[in-house]
């Protein structure tokens, strides 16, 4: 496919596998130049700089902390310092908390700090990129941001600070899309359900079950009767930035395999 991202500066953040990964290498393909976010994990993500390098294309691996405005804004700045703009942002850093959902106490029992944590870092991590990238997409005319939000956001039991954080994220983007058209830039979401990455697989170990059991209970959900791939959200998020998208903003797409039930 030809999305028309030769020449464009993307910057990915999140960790360098799973939808992160997926989602840098298709656009190092389409020929944009990717900046990759890491956390902790910086040999993850100059594999994936190499694997991009390899098929010909630019990238530069790139520290990020969601909890710090500052660590966000240098990130940014490293593929601006090196390639002169931002075209493209993708918020797919998450923070999940400290405990899994079957683990969470009932509401009425959750820390205030347990509950402040995932929000800001799910929240307030992206509107920092946004804030970020914004000068160089209004002086060129041209931005695509796409948030990586979750199915979650409609509602899930045992995560109402994940939930909240996601809902949130999805109603700043309606409003960037409000804000931000005049400025020639787009801000879209992505919803995703179950797909099989490292963290679905962490998921299974802590439930004492296989992951190929949890899948198949899953899938039993779903109704194309399989969880999603890396890949799925990928395209999903490639076609929203792609120069054919820019009449598509202030849009959630669920990338679930159909309609999500609880």
């Amino acid at each position: 496919m030809d999305l028309g991202l030769a020449g464009r500066v993307a910057v990915v953040t999140g960790r360098s596998q799973g939808i992160g990964r997926a989602t840098a290498l298709l656009f190092g393909l389409e020929g944009a130049r990717v900046a990759v976010t890491y956390h902790r994990e910086r040999d993850r993500a100059l594999a994936v700089v190499d694997e991009i390098e390899n098929g010909g294309g630019e990238a530069v691996a790139t520290q990020l902390d969601l909890a710090t405005a500052g660590s966000v804004s240098r990130a940014v700045g490293t593929a601006l310092e090196r390639w002169g703009q931002v075209d493209v942002l993708v918020n797919n850093a998450v923070y999940w908390g400290d405990r899994a959902p079957w683990e969470a106490p009932p509401f009425e029992e959750l820390a205030a700090e347990e509950w402040r944590a995932c929000f800001r870092l799910n929240f307030e991590g992206a509107y920092s990129a946004v804030q970020a990238v914004l000068p160089s997409m209004r002086s060129r005319g041209f931005g695509r941001i796409v948030n990586v939000s979750s199915s979650s956001a409609l509602g899930n039991r045992g995560q109402s600070n994940y939930s909240a954080s996601k809902a949130g994220l999805e109603g700043l983007t309606k409003t960037f899309a409000m804000e931000l058209g005049r400025f020639g830039v787009t801000a879209n979401a992505v919803g995703p359900h179950f797909i099989a990455t490292e963290m679905t697989q962490a998921t299974a170990a802590s439930l004492k079950m296989s992951f190929e059991d949890l899948v198949a209970a899953y899938s039993k959900q779903i109704a194309v009767q399989r969880v999603g791939q890396p890949a799925d959200v990928a395209a999903a998020v490639s076609f929203l930035v792609g120069e054919d998208a820019g009449f598509v903003s202030g849009q959630v797409i669920y990338v679930a395999g159909g309609p999500y039930h609880f």
